[in-house]
């Protein structure tokens, strides 16, 4: 049905309400009549896995509906899908997440059955966005835990090399799949046909931001474990609140205990003048370093070639920059390139950064170290 729907928006580029009246009325009625039946089951308690699963079905029925204009947030005080709305509500405060779907949902534990998973359309260009996001979102973990295990190593430990080379080359795997993503995605096809299902929408009385492909724990782990970002900045600690209910519960806990840690980059600064020479120093640094690079690089990346390719420039040419619900983080255009800017500035400590601070310097200082 979503797939039918959007052959016919996209002819006009338009989802408008004279169109497809008739799917759109069986799609809420055929999800309402499964979503019931559950509700009168009730809580069977076959456990996480089954439950998490369960609340990805209905939060990504009650993301279509809002994708149609079934729902809209605006022009609504409560969801008016009152079956889907108590059964996520349910779902998601007995989970400990969000009661919509989120991207883990679509990538990392969206589930096949005979090579298929879960897609809200059809779609050659929803498939291909979900296939490199899941890849890349993989390669930022592998990365991720490569530097968490350097923590109980130190930076001294030569190991401690071996496991920054291994987050470096995961980090470049991400730049490798984002980029072949960017030149294979079609940018009508995910403006118009894939975007519009990540938007905000009402579960019961609140409204909840879209889901975000940033939303896991992997590339905060590596904001904070290199020393990029930090968890008492007032702007990057607000963006770790805002996405804690939309990863998994073991995500929550890896992305607490970071929060806690001191960064790699502490601890090279903290070394003795007199150890800056001894070969340990030299290599790990410069494999630290190298690190760092590669994920400013795949920050430079996403801002320029995904958010001003396939959203700045369709959103102006098309007339939709200020459309009110445009963004699946829910603040207008303007505003979120603002914000999306200044997360790119510090995650590749730009020396250029206007209203937030980077670890430019402290990059800088530590390059100056190296012979």
């Amino acid at each position: 049905m979503n797939t039918q729907l959007e052959e016919l928006y996209f002819a006009g580029r338009e989802a408008r309400a004279d169109l497809g009246v008739s799917i759109k009325k069986k799609l809420v009625e055929d999800g309402r009549i499964l979503i019931a039946d559950l509700l009168a089951e009730g809580n069977t308690d076959e456990g996480f896995d089954s439950g998490f699963e369960l609340l990805g079905d209905v939060g990504l029925y009650m993301a279509a509906c809002r994708r149609h204009d079934i729902t809209e947030p605006s022009r609504e005080t409560r969801s008016p899908l009152h079956e889907a709305s108590a059964l996520a509500m349910q779902l998601g405060a007995s989970l400990g997440v969000i009661p919509r779907f989120a991207s883990c949902h679509l990538e990392t534990h969206n589930r096949a059955v005979d090579g298929r998973y879960k897609t809200f359309t059809h779609l050659d260009d929803e498939k291909l966005f979900i296939d490199f996001n899941t890849r890349g979102v993989f390669a930022f973990i592998r990365a991720s835990e490569a530097l968490r295990h350097c923590l109980p190593l130190g930076v001294s430990h030569p190991i401690t090399h071996d496991l920054l080379s291994a987050a470096k080359v995961a980090l470049d795997n991400v730049y490798d799949s984002n980029q072949r993503l960017f030149e294979q995605l079609d940018i009508d096809r995910f403006f118009y046909c894939v975007r519009p299902y990540y938007r905000p929408h009402r579960v019961g009385l609140h409204e909840y931001r879209g889901a975000n492909a940033g939303d896991f724990s992997g590339i905060n782990v590596i904001d904070l474990l290199l020393g990029l970002c930090r968890a008492d900045d007032p702007y990057y600690s607000q963006l770790l609140v805002d996405k804690f209910l939309f990863m998994r519960p073991e995500d929550q806990l890896v992305l607490r205990d970071c929060m806690r840690r001191r960064s790699l980059l502490d601890d090279f600064l903290a070394v003795d003048s007199e150890r800056r020479n001894d070969d340990w120093f030299q290599a790990n640094l410069s494999a630290f370093l190298a690190v760092c690079e590669a994920h400013g690089k795949i920050a430079q990346q996403h801002h320029h070639q995904l958010v001003e390719k396939f959203i700045q420039r369709p959103a102006d040419s098309g007339g939709h920059a200020q459309q009110t619900d445009l963004t699946a983080s829910g603040p207008p255009l303007e505003v979120l390139l603002r914000s999306l800017k200044k997360l790119c500035d510090m995650r590749s400590a730009s020396g250029d950064a206007e209203n937030v601070t980077t670890r430019y310097a402290d990059i800088q200082q530590l390059r100056g170290y190296l012979q």
